[in-house]
């Protein structure tokens, strides 16, 4: 919006232009427009073999030579150029008159028609152009007569097309006869076509007139067309020739500076445009309510949150207009943000081919008024938004997100609406509520008898709101979520201030005054959502060279941090919009910024927002709430727009007599003339306003002044970095609006195959970086550092990426997604193959076999098979749509770590390729292909869970397999074994083992990430003593297995005497599972897995560690149990891995009790239950506790004493090192472990049980132990229902 404020030397406009009829070349059909309709009518032959009739209506030959698009040409333009913007003929010509010249006769509407489009230069700066068309009488006899012989050959050919159309065969004469009957009927539909006579009809043919300018004053320039236009068609001559006005616009006429107002005189009348100042939102001058009225508040609001996601959007109207402000005022509310992409609000003809772009883009498109939406084929879907302006209707993708606040948003949007007598709900017929809008003043309805109110009290605008349906329902759930609903006096309107006098009209006051208010409303949010965001800016800790070299890769925004100060309903929406390029780009401009001298006005305008509201909050500078927060600063910047209208600050030059030679300029009603070229070619030598002697380097360096100056390096390096800035986003702003040449769709193509490749990379680099941590990365191996939140925005972005891919080049468009009409498509096909090769057998068969034919115990890895995959994500009731399912296949291809695996192989069928697939495709570029699939390859380095724990509540099947030892007689055993397994969303419940096997497969609802296993048996049969290995439980859609190692009895009178042991399981890597293909059973000394607590059968086996190893074991189990609790809710792994599994707080408090442990007798074990239990019965005794004068003492020791007794009479077998791992976790739960740690240091039994070097008698390591124990008490524990079942405390 303001890319060029600086250019132009200051001049109002650069070009005038005039487009229309050129006689010399005569009436040229536009090929652009007969290509663009040949190809929708080709559509539905290409790659699919269906061939559409030619007979349908709509196609160029076919349509009446008056609806027939023909070539225009630009006639002349004023001055020939100018070296700061120089003219682009191309582009100028396709604007001005996107359709091409139309013919009407007398009878059609000949109404001037407005409109504006925008050119975006290569450095993304922008050129507005502001375009008048209307009908002139078509003077030249050749031309009609060429018109009027168009039309015999059209009836001739309609003629033949009906008379054929009703016969059968064409060369018999009967048949002929036959059809006379039909030919009243095709010769009344000929009448219809026969709609110009060169005897009766006069004919028009469309002609434009242009100003081309660096700022976009439309409402300025819409006077200065249409008082030249009045100048023509009026039956009195203007008072100065035309060149008179044209040379004052190009010459005379400045570019108001900031923060002030001019006036300038058009043909007829004043004209007044005035600059916001560079504190105040930056220029917009387009009418935002018509963007409300067209589309409702409604579809405003999802069209915004579409663009700040940077999610593709597609305008569609038949009206210019309409496209370019709707797009212009959709851009306009990103402030503080700026969109970074494809721009294009009228996209021409020729350039259809850009729909395909596999990149974010904001296009408009002109419909012809006919065809409806289900005609309109677009190469992708999966990720669009489309807006049909004229039917007021948006379609949106899926999962879009809730813009925060939204139902408090759309409250105070409606009250400023409803002020301007504009319904929220839209209005279809814009023109009408225009009128509306110019005569309605908020005092009318204030004393307005009929509307029920008195005069001079507030309006209640919420009773305005409740008549109206769908503000109604909103109201409703605005009071659900505690908003107040007090009345709310209508703002005092300054427009009806009585002491300023504005020097505009009453309608152009009141677009000003509601364009402002909206803006404000909306630049609020951002001001409130973003109030702290400079506290998480990642500041480089290198030179900017380096910096700059280096941007892809560096993080400059710390986004986990900022989205854990955020309230949880923002989450959703601000995860995804902080990946955005134009987020990046803002939070880089700010890097950049040293002070306030470099910033450029947006920043500059935000951070003063910024600070005001922060100091508003001094006591709670960076608390985040939810609170909503209404607009304060609409008065302030309303007053400031009423001033400087009211006091004129500027008035240029009137227009003047040039000097012309005689009978120049000469005046002929109702024909716009060709200017003299000579008068208007060169600029007045003196004027002050325009720098024409300033080198045009100097001017370049102007308007790159904003990007640049504040960068503090050379020229060469500024220019580098420029470049360098451009080419981040997608590569391409806007297509080069040029002739449609093959190699040019080619190069076009090229540039999208790059930067799909490129933003690939940058992808998959940053969801490696986020999920391992930057050191983690370096030192090869992670932690997960990433929030649940943002992985899911992560990935769902890579689909989005995906889905680009997918439809980049497809011949026939089948669904919405393109990815999932592929994989359907490559199961068709497979399916077919499967069926010649008569394989009937299913996968769980296949499996059966494997394992018998090599006997193994161990599970043999699932089949991969990409086609298995589908049906699993076809299985799944939940998902009903195309994209749906391509997201989710995707999703359990990460998991698995088969994404890339599973591509390769769909991309491997290159017939399906060819066939589905034009040659420029992406798909079909094999050394971008291979390297896309190859930085694919890299998730694999790291375990996503983005599968399990999206899709929570669907049935998983699951397979179980226990493995006994077979040294020690396994084989023996004679009880019935069960088993419970729990994960992060659930359990199973107790589930019986088949003891033959010791395996099985179950289903039940996704348990999420496995935790534990509790095992047991019944201690039924002659020989219930068992020895477990270890248990191995996997998930059969994802195929994550999670080992679960024991190592340790279950039976009485064997190890601790117990009969059901809870184990600790952890994901089982990949790499083991060749391994434990050929093993049966790992050595339980040898396998790294099994060095843990469980392995011991005895404590005497125990390595032995001394005090200084203890501690630190202790501390580094403390450590991980805080570390858990300091992460986000959604990033926190397993509880009970830290404190039961290996290297856990119960392994590490075993260590501190084993030390110094007196030896066993012979063929005798003791436990640190059997000291617990001594400890318990001197505690219990009775004399000994009335003793103690202490009463904290006596308090601890009842303590101990109840958790004891409790563990001993719980209705389970869990054996004495289970007990004691039950103690140590409750005592943790309830904050009593240190209590108890000095309770049983003092406690005499010690002196008994423990040798004189134990730890737990050294007073100075039992103190600083306690200290550690004492961090847990600010955590709040929470054990599974499995290890606390019956004990009921």
């Amino acid at each position: 919006m303001t890319a060029n404020n600086t250019t132009a030397g200051c001049r109002f406009a650069d070009y005038f232009v005039i487009s229309g009829l050129d006689l010399e070349t005569g009436l040229e059909p536009d090929e652009l427009s007969a290509l663009c309709q040949f190809l929708q009518a080709s559509k539905g032959r290409d790659g699919a073999g269906r061939v559409s009739s030619s007979t349908d209506e709509g196609e160029n030959y076919e349509q009446s030579p008056l609806r027939r698009t023909f070539k225009s040409k630009v006639l002349a333009h004023y001055p020939e150029n100018v070296e700061w913007n120089p003219f682009d003929q191309d582009a100028v010509g396709m604007l001005c008159m996107p359709k091409g010249l139309s013919f009407k006769t007398q009878s059609d509407n000949r109404d001037p028609q407005f409109h504006s489009f925008i050119i975006t230069r290569e450095d993304g700066s922008r050129t507005y152009g502001f375009a008048l068309t209307f009908y002139e009488e078509v003077a030249s006899k050749q031309i009609c007569s060429a018109m009027q012989t168009l039309y015999h050959m059209h009836n001739a050919e309609q003629y033949d097309i009906l008379h054929t159309s009703s016969t059968i065969c064409i060369n018999s004469t009967e048949s002929n006869s036959d059809s006379c009957s039909d030919i009243p009927t095709g010769m009344t539909k000929l009448q219809r076509f026969n709609s110009y006579d060169i005897s009766k009809d006069t004919l028009y043919v469309s002609k434009c007139i242009c100003l081309i300018a660096p700022m976009p004053f439309m409402q300025a320039c819409k006077k200065v067309l249409e008082q030249l236009h009045q100048a023509v068609t009026s039956h009195q001559p203007p008072p100065l020739p035309l060149e008179s006005y044209v040379y004052n616009i190009l010459y005379e006429v400045p570019l108001p500076p900031a923060g002030r107002s001019l006036k300038f005189l058009g043909v007829y009348g004043p004209i007044v445009c005035q600059r916001p100042s560079t504190n105040e939102l930056p220029l917009f001058d387009f009418p935002i309510n018509e963007m409300f009225e067209l589309l409702g508040l409604e579809n405003v609001l999802q069209l915004f949150t579409c663009a700040l996601l940077e999610i593709q959007i597609l305008l569609y109207s038949q009206h210019y207009q309409r496209l370019m402000t709707v797009a212009e005022s959709i851009t306009a509310v990103l402030f503080p943000c700026q969109w970074q992409h494809v721009y294009v609000p009228i996209l021409p003809a020729s350039l259809l081919h850009f729909l395909d772009a596999p990149v974010p883009y904001l296009m408009g498109l002109h419909s012809n008024g006919q065809d409806d939406r289900s005609k309109l084929e677009l190469p992708q879907e999966a990720n669009l938004c489309f807006v049909d302006i004229d039917n007021h209707f948006i379609e949106l993708p899926e999962d879009l997100p809730q813009f925060p606040n939204k139902l408090e948003f759309i409250q105070e949007i409606s009250e400023i609406l409803m002020a301007f007598g504009i319904p929220p709900e839209g209005n279809l017929h814009c023109s009408e509520s225009a009128s509306k809008l110019k005569n309605f003043k908020g005092s009318d309805v204030v004393c307005d008898k009929k509307n029920g109110n008195v005069a001079g009290s507030a309006l209640n605008t919420y009773e305005l709101l409740k008549e109206n349906e769908t503000m109604a329902r909103l109201q409703a759930l605005v009071r659900r979520t505690g908003v107040s609903l007090e009345k709310l006096e209508l703002r005092e309107e300054a427009g009806s201030n009585k002491d300023l006098k504005v020097h505009c009209d009453e309608e152009e006051l009141k677009i000003h005054q509601l364009n402002i208010q909206i803006r404000e409303v909306f630049a609020n949010r951002f001001t409130q959502m973003f109030a702290d965001y400079e506290v998480f800016v990642i500041q480089p800790n290198q030179d900017k060279e380096s910096w700059f070299s280096n941007r892809e890769q560096m993080q400059n925004f710390d986004k986990a941090s900022f989205l854990s100060d955020q309230p949880e309903p923002y989450l959703p929406f601000l995860s995804r919009f902080l990946e955005t390029q134009m987020f990046a780009s803002f939070i880089d401009n700010k890097i950049m910024c040293h002070d306030d001298d470099d910033k450029d006005q947006i920043l500059r305008v935000f951070d003063a927002r910024v600070d005001k509201i922060r100091s508003l909050n001094v006591r709670t500078p960076t608390l985040r709430t939810s609170m909503y927060q209404k607009c304060t600063t609409i008065d302030a910047a309303e007053k400031a727009i009423e001033q400087r209208l009211a006091k004129i600050d500027h008035t240029a030059v009137h227009p003047h007599l040039l000097d012309m030679k005689i009978g120049q300029g000469k005046y002929e009603s109702g024909f716009f003339p060709k200017l003299q070229s000579d008068v208007l070619s060169s600029s007045p030598a003196s004027n002050k306003w325009v720098k024409r002697s300033a080198p045009a380097q100097w001017r370049r360096k102007d308007r790159q002044k904003q990007h640049t100056e504040h960068l503090h390096l050379d020229n060469d390096q500024r220019e580098k970095y420029i470049q360098e800035a451009r080419n981040l986003g997608t590569g391409m702003r806007q297509p080069k609006l040029s002739n449609l040449s093959p190699s040019v769709i080619a190069h076009t193509n090229w540039k999208f195959v790059e930067g799909l490749l490129k933003e690939c990379r940058n992808k998959t680099k940053r969801m490696l970086v986020e999920k391992m941590g930057r050191e983690a990365v370096e030192l090869g191996h992670g932690e997960v550092t990433i929030t649940g939140v943002e992985e899911n925005t992560l990935i769902a972005s890579l689909c989005d990426l995906l889905e680009r891919i997918w439809s980049h080049g497809l011949q026939v468009k089948q669904g919405k997604s393109a990815l999932w009409s592929h994989l359907l498509h490559y199961q068709e096909t497979k399916g077919k193959k499967e069926a010649v090769l008569g394989s009937t057998n299913s996968t769980g068969i296949i499996q059966d076999l494997e394992r018998r034919k090599f006997d193994c115990p161990a599970m043999p890895p699932l089949k991969i098979s990409l086609t298995q995959d589908m049906r699993h994500i076809q299985n799944i009731g939940e998902i009903k749509t195309d994209v749906g399912k391509a997201r989710a296949w995707v999703r359990l291809s990460m998991e698995k770590k088969l994404l890339s695996r599973h591509l390769k192989q769909l991309l491997s069928d290159h017939e399906l390729t060819k066939k589905l697939y034009k040659r420029y495709a992406f798909l079909r570029c094999d050394d971008e292909k291979e390297q896309f699939l190859y930085h694919l390859l890299s998730f694999n380095a790291v375990d996503y869970f983005c599968f399990t724990n999206v899709f929570t509540t669907i049935m998983i099947p699951y397979h179980v397999l226990v493995i006994p030892s077979k040294k020690l007689g396994g084989s023996m055993f004679t009880a019935n074994p069960w088993i419970c397994i729990s994960g992060e969303l659930g359990e199973t419940g107790i589930l019986q083992i088949p003891k033959s096997i010791l395996e099985m497969t179950f289903e039940c609802q996704n348990l999420g990430k496995l935790t534990t296993v509790l095992i047991g048996h019944d201690n039924s049969g002659l020989y219930a003593k068992w020895l477990v290995d270890y248990v191995v439980v996997r998930n059969e859609i994802t195929g994550h297995a999670y080992k679960f190692p024991c190592g340790r009895w279950l039976g009485k009178g064997v190890d601790d005497g117990s009969l059901e042991r809870i184990l600790v399981g952890e994901l089982a890597s990949a790499t083991q599972e060749p391994d434990e293909r050929h093993c049966r059973t790992p050595p339980m000394q040898q396998s790294p897995s099994m060095i843990r607590r469980f392995v011991n059968i005895t404590p005497t086996s125990r390595q032995k560690l001394n005090t200084g190893q203890i501690q630190e074991s202790v501390g580094e189990a403390i450590n991980g149990i805080v570390k858990h609790f300091h992460k986000p809710e959604k990033e926190r792994g397993s509880l009970m891995l830290l404190l039961c599994g290996e290297n856990g707080l119960v392994s590490a408090l075993e260590q501190v009790f084993h030390h110094g442990f007196k030896s066993p007798r012979l063929f005798k074990s003791t436990f640190i239950w059997d000291f617990m239990e001594k400890a318990y019965v001197y505690f219990e005794s009775l004399e000994r506790i009335e003793l103690t004068q202490e009463e904290n003492w006596q308090t601890r020791a009842k303590n101990f004493c109840k958790f004891v007794a409790a563990i001993n009479g719980a209705p389970r077998n869990i054996g004495k090192d289970g007990k004691f791992q039950l103690l140590v976790c409750l005592g943790a739960r309830d904050h009593l472990l240190h209590h108890w740690i000095a309770l049983l240091a003092d406690c005499p039994i010690i002196a008994q049980m423990y040798e004189d070097i134990a730890l737990i008698k050294d007073h100075t390591l039992v103190n600083s132990l306690i200290r550690v124990l004492q961090t847990l008490q600010e955590f709040n524990i929470t054990l599974e229902t499995s290890l606390v079942k019956g004990i009921d405390i």
